[in-house]
């Protein structure tokens, strides 16, 4: 079994990465010196018209503490290798180790993951979706946390939800805010405390700039796609499939 504070990867693009912050903790090195030296790495990659330092090393960001961006590097395996390549003595085996294992059970994961069943109605959709994404949540070990997170592909943004309700996200996104769900903040929707910590929505990587960059986006879980499904049938307002269903022959 897995421990809450063991390394996790995160799959990013379809392939899993560790987090820089991680690696750090890993080698026993402060954050700081390991960006510096990532960044020295790829200074000395880029002349290399052959190389792509991205397949090494992502750009990625996080927040802190205050709320604030900060620059981190997501790691493929190949920038593990790299920087274990670097290490010496019993420090450089004991992360080819850690890390070897990480990869190589994620990928064992990924092979064992359940299949979906295939549902007859949009109510039953909505509650199975939200079931086996809770099953795997469950299922699945810590190792592969942000694949299940982050890169699930069952997170929804508002326009996709919007959509099976024939709506705009703008209006969809004011209408969840008028049923008290979520309210504004900055650029930014934001759950209201009570709705918080149900587990109705995650952030998302976004991968920009070639994917050499990464933004996190709030996306809408199974269960809280379930959770708005159930909270606008109580006001009478339900998915155009259901609309249709409801129409006289």
């Amino acid at each position: 079994m897995t421990r809450v504070n063991e390394p996790q990867l995160f799959n990013f693009n379809g392939q899993p990465t560790l987090d820089s912050r991680e690696v750090a903790k890993m080698i026993g090195k402060k954050h700081a010196h390991l960006m510096r030296d990532i960044h020295r790495y790829i200074s000395d990659i880029k002349p290399d018209p052959k190389l792509d330092s991205a397949q090494f090393f992502i750009e990625s960001n996080y927040k802190d503490a205050n709320g604030q961006f900060r620059p981190c590097y997501l790691l493929t395996k190949q920038g593990c290798e790299f920087v274990g390549n670097k290490l010496t003595g019993k420090k450089g085996t004991l992360f080819t180790a850690q890390y070897v294992n990480l990869f190589n059970d994620y990928e064992k994961q990924l092979v064992a993951r359940p299949q979906f069943q295939i549902p007859q109605n949009m109510a039953e959709a909505l509650q199975l979706a939200a079931d086996q994404a809770k099953q795997l949540m469950a299922q699945q070990p810590k190792v592969d946390y942000y694949d299940n997170q982050m890169r699930n592909p069952g997170l929804m943004t508002v326009t996709e939800i919007a959509k099976d309700y024939g709506m705009s996200a703008k209006d969809f996104n004011k209408l969840l805010h008028q049923f008290g769900i979520q309210y504004r903040q900055g650029k930014h929707w934001v759950l209201y405390q009570k709705y918080a910590d149900k587990g109705y929505t995650q952030y998302e990587a976004f991968a920009y700039n070639d994917n050499k960059g990464v933004h996190n986006n709030l996306k809408w879980t199974q269960k809280g796609r379930k959770f708005i499904y159930d909270i606008l049938k109580e006001q009478g307002i339900v998915p155009k499939l259901e609309q249709m269903e409801l129409l006289p022959n």
